[in-house]
């Protein structure tokens, strides 16, 4: 049984594919980085002076920190559900 030659044609093509994954690989981690940080806190019978960054009674400082370094939404609603 006789090996066959390696195709250079087939070699071009499997460079040309593990070159454009390397340089997928590293666009998409600089990608990564450029993403925003969302956080959503999602709490149940709350007002909307209920923390301190809000003019609240309670204290809140961690949650106070990150209002203050972030985007605070001061309108929002919520539809009613009905759950019979």
């Amino acid at each position: 049984m006789t090996p066959k030659p390696l195709s250079s044609r087939r070699n071009i093509g499997l460079l040309a594919a593990t070159l454009g994954g390397c340089f997928l690989a590293q666009s998409s981690a600089a990608f990564a980085q450029a993403k925003p940080n969302i956080v959503v806190i999602l709490a149940d019978d709350m007002g909307y002076s209920d923390i301190g960054s809000f003019g609240g009674e309670i204290n809140t400082p961690n949650l106070d920190k990150l209002a203050g370094e972030g985007v605070r939404f001061t309108q929002f609603y919520n539809t009613a559900r009905c759950c019979p």
